[in-house]
């Protein structure tokens, strides 16, 4: 073990200046240049940093990310200017071209599937299966019962229980068992409203089988396991969509048909090839994770759930699908997201905020719309660029400006730069060569 890397203990009782001077002290070449760095991204405002330590645990500093816009999107005949967070280049370009070029074009459609969530009590019965089921009406009741208090407010939301149902798996692991649930949350995400809900579900079967003279010595037979909400949720899914005359494409040097054809076998292919289809699902990625970070929203979650609807059937898939008929091209995506506009961070961080606002502060549904579109524009933008100059064009150009700044160009170089490869392929290594070449003419 390294002599400067300690264990230690207390850590977590530490002022926040006295952990960041330990972590620069011991794990950190140049320490007072640590301190100053991370200090530099402390926020001047007081109030607001404590109100960002109180995201996390252990903090130490703020990490900054790009907060951009896509503005031009048409979504249900409705325009929209689109927040989006994220660091990779020609992201939130793509997002905005897409946007674009589909606003001639009667814009995008979407549309709410479902907005259902589950959640689950995992538990082992050891006793007669039979029993457990000749008892569930009566079980439901009790739980519908015990956790009124927790689903009252709720309830006059237009949300709370929609349906519980008592599930055997004890075929695939012995003396298992599952209750089911499924939520509507309205406008919230619902995870602490789901969960707790779940957890007094728990506590109300024990109690059950305790109390119930059916089950007189029965108790030492059930063990709960866990009870929480499930981040796979098919049935919170909404549905993007653009679709026009096979016409009106107009992409640059490229027949009509031919592009539309080429598009749809790229598509075709994402899913048919699982090592195709990740690269593909990772770019509808690209964009619904922009917007989920900017709203304050979970893209963990968000993104579990969309790999998991993506192989449901057994293999891993494109999420979005294109079809050519009658001359019309048509292209969608479905896609669960299950999201929320109040409650948690989206009430607390004052940019979460701030995109609310410039997207019209929308309900829930209508968000999920917006970040489904957002997802399947990213989508026709990299394809776009697959089927016809490739991505690397278009990529590296955007680019460019994070290899001026690594090679730490002036704003002269950066203008001469930018003109000689307004018209060339960018690479590290061409722009490196070049930087250099011009150096070397003024020594």
């Amino acid at each position: 073990m390294d002599k400067k890397h300690q264990l230690i203990k207390g850590f977590s009782k530490q002022s926040k200046s006295a952990k960041l001077e330990w972590v620069a002290n011991n794990y950190t070449a140049d320490a007072d240049a640590t301190v100053t760095d991370m200090k530099g991204f402390w926020h001047t405002d007081e109030k607001l940093q404590k109100v960002l330590d109180g995201f996390s645990e252990n903090t130490i500093s703020n990490y900054v990310m790009p907060y951009g816009i896509a503005p031009n999107f048409i979504i249900n005949d409705k325009v929209y200017a689109i927040p989006m967070v994220i660091e990779e280049s020609s992201v939130v370009a793509a997002a905005a071209s897409a946007a674009k070029y589909w606003s001639d074009k009667g814009g995008f459609k979407a549309e709410i599937l479902g907005t259902k969530k589950v959640g689950q009590v995992h538990f082992s019965w050891k006793g007669e299966s039979e029993k457990l089921f000749q008892h569930f009406e009566a079980i439901k009741k009790v739980f519908y019962h015990d956790t009124a208090p927790i689903t009252r407010n709720m309830q006059k939301r237009g949300g709370g229980i929609l349906d519980i149902e008592l599930l055997d798996y004890t075929d695939i692991e012995p003396n298992y068992f599952q209750i089911r649930a499924t939520f509507e949350t309205c406008d919230s995400m619902g995870a602490n409203f789901i969960n707790s809900v779940l957890e007094a579900f728990g506590q109300s079967l024990k109690m059950y089988v305790i109390e119930h003279d059916d089950f007189q010595n029965e108790e030492e037979e059930l063990e709960v396991i866990m009870a929480i909400l499930s981040n796979f949720t098919p049935e919170c899914l909404v549905r993007a969509s653009v679709e026009c005359p096979l016409e009106a494409f107009d992409i640059e040097g490229e027949d009509n048909s031919t592009f539309a054809k080429k598009f749809e076998k790229a598509v075709r292919i994402a899913r048919l090839d699982p090592y195709r289809a990740t690269t593909h699902n990772k770019g509808i990625f690209n964009g619904i994770d922009a917007v989920i970070l900017a709203t304050a929203n979970d893209f963990r979650a968000i993104e579990a759930c969309g790999h998991a609807y993506a192989a449901r059937d057994g293999q891993y898939r494109s999420l979005s699908q294109c079809e050519i008929k009658d001359g019309v091209f048509r292209f969608w995506l479905d896609i669960p997201l299950a999201v929320g506009t109040v409650g948690g961070l989206t009430s607390l961080h004052p940019l979460a905020k701030r995109t609310l606002e410039i997207l019209g502060n929308p309900s829930a549904e209508e968000l999920m719309q917006i970040i489904a579109v957002v997802g399947l524009a990213q989508n026709f933008a990299a394809l776009r660029s697959l089927v016809t100059t490739g991505i690397q064009k278009g990529h590296m150009k955007m680019h460019l400006q994070n290899i001026l700044n690594h090679l730490e160009a002036t704003d002269t170089e950066s203008e001469q730069v930018l003109q000689y490869f307004s018209d060339k392929t960018v690479s590290f290594t061409a722009v490196r060569e070049y930087l250099q070449s011009l150096r070397k003419a003024l020594v």
